[in-house]
């Protein structure tokens, strides 16, 4: 019995089986790590979506307070409607801790604009606007936050022409305060 030709053999054996081994965790870890982005993809987009009809349907009670006979009721209804404590839930367990931090600050000035128009503040009072800017804000925020992550990519007002990201630079409204105000 030749030793050297059984010793070659188990050891060429030994190194292909070790080779489609670690081959196959490396696919499943890249695998992984795509649905973990995807995951992360859809729950991000999914939770702008959410803040996004929650603060249409914001607005729309701020424009029409005569509406709804109990306008605090129809503000939390607004926000329960949209989904968004749902998905803010899945965000905190998804998300990167930027954007997770990020999507909770816009959360909380969603909140903040809610308790704003359940007070009747109409969408041209200073009120709403003290509400109105910094959710705007905290919005971009949070784009921005998703952005760098999924693209490496960042934005900045500039890029849209902007000054600001609050918009208070744009707002006919806090122009005109500002020019009453001087």
């Amino acid at each position: 019995m030749d030793w050297g030709t059984l010793v070659a053999t188990l050891s060429g054996g030994s190194i292909a089986i070790s080779g489609t081994v670690l081959a196959d965790f490396l696919r499943h870890r890249r695998e992984d790590e795509r649905g973990v982005g995807a995951r992360r993809r859809a729950v991000y987009l999914e939770f702008i979506t959410a803040a996004e009809a929650c603060f249409a349907r914001l607005r729309h009670l701020a424009q029409s307070p005569g509406e709804e006979p109990d306008l605090d009721a129809a503000t939390r209804a607004a926000v329960r409607e949209s989904g968004i404590q749902e998905v803010r839930e899945r965000l905190f367990i998804e998300a990167s801790t930027k954007v997770a931090g990020a999507g909770q600050g816009m959360f909380e000035h969603l909140r903040a604009l809610r308790k704003a128009v359940a007070t009747g503040a109409g969408p041209s009072s200073p009120v709403f606007h003290d509400a109105y800017h910094p959710y705007i804000a905290a919005v971009w925020a949070y784009r921005v936050a998703v952005r760098e992550e999924l693209e490496g990519q960042s934005l900045s007002p500039a890029a849209f022409g902007w000054g600001r990201w609050d918009g208070k630079d744009r707002c006919p409204v806090c122009r005109q305060a500002a020019v009453v105000g001087a």
